[in-house]
């Protein structure tokens, strides 16, 4: 086992020879310790030095461990404590690893174990304090990725969020893909109680079950991840039964049973959970946990889609402009008619994130200081989305249905771009292509020239 300098642990226990036997195993393994023989002592010694552990018995002359763990858990949320116990009793266990223990050693116990627990212990502090920069990365990146809106539909969503912030509740957050809710769900983090802890996302649909169990609930899986901070699960839908059984034991115990492990571990995280399906009527099919969609949906928000945000699409539009003018060094500085009228009654299937894109690429592209008709053929190729805007302009026609528009694209593209150029020209997801093809009966076109 390696040498970690400027390690020092703290054993708070009132047997003087178990004290002087750990003192001298942990000094072994070039740990620093400090010892206390009550809560009381412990404490003060914690005011006056540094500490990475805390290793406390569960008797203790003045206090119990759990009350140790509490006091210590009030001034610093994210310094590791070990709890030793004589009593092998689950509720006692249990009870430690909700208090905030991050692991429990039953004595006697093997000394390979023990030091075993806590070098992990004392892994996941050097992990806590080498994300602090990564944390400030994070915060960085909210500050500049407002959420940003004025539509009445967006205001109440604000409102809603500011409040919600204020609390440490799991939160449900719904809309269609692309409208935001990561960066709703950094907002709620960023602004909330949790915010000098990690954020940890996870897209639930990017893996299959098995590899996602092991992501989620492994030994060093991201809820060990999330401790102290907030677990963010997009796509929260596509968990299995038997990982929506897992997430819900955490939700209710703040414990985890890491696969193939013999003890708990302590899961102190806020649930911020995304979907863009209809959570309550899966659970009226079946599908999805009733018990585990009222743990999550302890506060609901929705975002709606950018279609129905009127004057927040040249909102958003003239932000990403300025960002990406920016970013690439480019003089772009606004939008001509044709361009300004296609971005409000294009359908938008993709919302901010179609939008974000269309704008960025265009401000890649090009050559005056003014967005043109010219700019729009050149990244949004598709005549339909182009001739929708031109009747715009002059106020006579209305813009094409989303399904119409989708349709007309795929028809009249399929054979010259393939599946992911077409997904990503329409800003939805293959899947979702896909299941309209299916739907329409259109058979894929074979790319031109394959």
């Amino acid at each position: 086992m390696s040498v970690r300098q400027a390690e020092r642990v703290l054993v708070i226990d009132d047997d003087p020879g178990l004290a002087e036997v750990l003192e001298l195993l942990l000094a072994r393994e070039g740990y620093e310790v400090e010892r206390a023989g009550a809560v009381k002592e412990g404490l003060r010694r914690l005011a006056e030095r540094d500490v990475d552990l805390v290793i406390t018995d569960l008797k203790l002359p003045d206090a119990t461990g759990l009350d140790a763990v509490r006091l210590i858990r009030d001034k610093d949320r994210t310094l590791p404590i070990i709890l030793m116990t004589s009593y092998s009793s689950m509720e006692s266990a249990i009870a430690a690893l909700r208090a905030g223990a991050v692991d429990y050693i039953i004595k006697p116990f093997d000394n390979e174990e023990f030091l075993h627990s806590v070098e992990r212990a004392l892994k996941e502090r050097r992990m806590s304090r080498e994300n602090a920069a990564l944390r400030r990365n994070l915060k960085n990146a909210y500050a500049t990725r407002p959420i940003i809106g004025e539509s009445p539909g967006m205001l109440k969503v604000l409102e809603r969020v500011a409040k919600a912030a204020r609390s440490d509740a799991n939160v449900l957050i719904s809309g269609e893909s692309g409208t935001g809710k990561e960066l709703l769900a950094l907002a709620l983090h960023a602004r909330g109680p949790r915010a000098d802890g990690p954020f940890v996302p996870v897209k639930c649909g990017a893996l299959p079950p098995a590899a996602l169990e092991v992501e989620l609930f492994g030994n060093e899986g991201l809820v060990r991840e999330a401790h102290g901070g907030t677990l963010y699960l997009d796509e929260i839908s596509e968990l299995t039964a038997a990982l929506q059984v897992k997430l819900l034991r955490v939700l209710q115990d703040r414990i985890v049973r890491p696969l193939g492990a013999r003890q708990d571990y302590a899961a102190d995280v806020r649930v911020l959970a995304a979907t863009n399906r209809d959570l309550q009527a899966a659970v009226e099919q079946g599908w999805f946990r009733q018990d585990l969609y009222y743990r999550l949906n302890v506060i609901s928000l929705h975002l709606p889609p950018l279609r129905h945000r009127g004057p927040d699409v040249l909102l958003l539009a003239r932000h990403f402009l300025e960002h990406y003018s920016r970013k690439l060094g480019k003089r772009v500085r606004g939008f001509d008619a044709e361009f300004t009228a296609f971005m409000e009654n294009h359908p938008w299937p993709g919302n901010v994130r179609e939008l974000e894109h269309l704008v960025e690429r265009a401000v890649i592209l090009a050559d005056g200081e003014v967005l043109t008709a010219r700019d729009l053929a050149e990244v949004a190729p598709a005549l339909p989305m182009v001739r929708a805007a031109a009747p715009a302009a002059r106020g006579a026609a209305r813009p094409l249905a989303i399904e119409e528009y989708i349709r007309e694209v795929v028809e009249r593209f399929q054979a010259t771009h393939s599946e992911t150029e077409l997904a990503k020209m329409l800003g939805i997801g293959r899947k979702a292509l896909w299941m309209r093809r299916r739907q329409w009966g259109l058979k894929r076109a074979r790319k031109a020239g394959t």
